[in-house]
């Protein structure tokens, strides 16, 4: 069909929604005026009445395929995009990790290799595993040559891949007049190491003390300290998986100020706290939580969702990385620093916000799709294709049944992993039909 026409559904936008219709042709939304039904030789009409109309998901943040001591992350770009559709999520933007030693440009082409196997449209941010001059000169031509605008950093792991204060700021000096931005996972690294060791010279091996020792000043002093750097050098600056209160707080406050600043915070620390980390739970109950930032308390949780009303953040994601519990997690049942951090969660998104946020009052319908679909894809140079429901923009669309019920479990999901955080949740909605480039996704 040259044509798709999608009548009586209503229509979900940043700013609005209304009964309408759509019409798609050659991957792109048409404008009303140039179709015509009568007119149309081959078309295929969707009923969606009763249904959602919403431009599909864009994630910012997950990470398939990463490389760790304990092996790759479960679901690589395959598997990976295979549940981001299943649950409404049309595009996502994953990382390039350099190793120590390894140029950008050499790990990008290598990234961008392994990522041709998505299903779905992606993006990369490049990741900076190390902070050096031959480094330094790499940055300028990954945006001008490349088209890689957003920069990772990481304050932890400073043993692998974290770097410092002072790099950092050298990173901000070259990415903001560049015109591209600096992503960080902000916590405090050297804080985090003396934690790790002295509950190990203790003996407190278990899981429990992962979130012992990443307390929530390790992370509200870490965002403090990077809005001060955004401030100083006037560059751009995308806060990834804020979980607590004191770090929405400081973000907020760098907005009344004018700061550029972008807030992200996480489907898990929206729905799930530190109850978890229950010191009677046995080990392995605890190790599909073991996640950086940690989860935190129900005090945290009403301020991130606060924080999505009224402006805080800018997007919520997934940071999607699963480990299995069998052969990965595990590995540290008896050394809490040895258990790979991350969990899933990109099929999940839409349905958990849906129902956790628009069905309880939190959030609007139009707060919804800004916060898992319009601001990301701004924010991340794809503004003018992805996220909206107009005439132009890429026809990726999810059509979304309001009246679905259902639970979450590990059965059921699509993921690759042998365990799930949400495992149990009940959920309202559900991505009924998605179209990626006009064309409908199997089922």
């Amino acid at each position: 069909m040259n044509t798709i026409i999608i009548k009586n559904g209503i229509l979900v936008g940043p700013d609005s929604v209304r009964s309408g219709d759509l019409a798609i042709q050659d991957g792109k939304i048409i404008p009303p005026g140039e179709w015509n039904i009568e007119s149309e030789k081959e078309f295929r009409i969707i009923d969606a009445k009763g249904k959602y109309v919403l431009p599909g998901g864009f994630d910012p943040h997950v990470h398939l395929a990463l490389p760790t001591p304990a092996g790759n992350s479960s679901d690589d770009f395959r598997s990976g995009s295979r549940a981001a559709l299943a649950g409404g999520t049309t595009y996502f933007m994953d990382f390039v990790t350099p190793r120590k030693g390894q140029s950008l440009m050499e790990a990008l082409n290598l990234r961008r290799a392994e990522a041709k196997e998505s299903l779905t449209g992606f993006g990369l941010h490049m990741g900076i595993s190390e902070w050096n001059p031959k480094i330094a000169a790499e940055i300028i031509p990954c945006i001008e040559k490349e088209g890689i605008r957003s920069f990772k950093a990481y304050l932890a792991y400073r043993e692998t891949i974290g770097i410092g204060y002072k790099e950092l700021r050298e990173l901000m000096q070259i990415v903001g007049p560049g015109g591209g931005l600096v992503m960080v996972h902000c916590e405090e690294g050297n804080l985090i190491s003396r934690l790790q060791q002295v509950f190990l010279t203790e003996g407190k091996t278990g899981a429990y003390y992962h979130a012992l020792s990443r307390p929530p000043e390790a992370e509200i002093t870490a965002i403090q300290e990077v809005i001060h750097l955004s401030e100083q050098t006037g560059c751009p600056v995308y806060i990834v998986h804020t979980s607590t209160r004191g770090g929405a707080d400081a973000i907020a406050a760098a907005k009344r100020k004018g700061i550029e600043i972008f807030g992200e915070t996480c489907t898990q620390y929206l729905l799930l706290n530190d109850r978890v980390y229950d010191e009677t739970h046995e080990n392995r109950e605890v190790l599909p939580f073991i996640i950086s930032p940690p989860l935190r308390t129900p005090d945290d949780q009403q301020r991130l969702w606060e924080g999505l009303a009224d402006g805080t953040f800018d997007v919520v994601s997934t940071d999607h990385c699963p480990f299995h519990l069998k052969g990965q997690k595990d590995i540290g049942i008896n050394d809490f620093t040895k258990i790979p951090n991350g969990a899933g969660g990109i099929e999940h998104r839409p349905a958990l916000l849906y129902t956790y946020g628009v069905l309880t009052h939190k959030i609007s319908l139009s707060q919804w799709v800004n916060l898992i679909s319009t601001r990301p894809a701004e924010i991340f140079g794809s503004g003018g294709q992805k996220g909206k429901l107009l005439p132009g923009f890429d026809a990726d669309i999810v059509i979304w049944d309001p009246e679905y019920k259902g639970n979450i479990t590990v059965q059921n999901h699509v993921q690759n992993c042998d365990s799930d955080i949400y495992d149990g949740f009940a959920v309202r909605g559900k991505a009924h039909m998605v179209l990626l480039n006009g064309k409908i996704v199997p089922g």
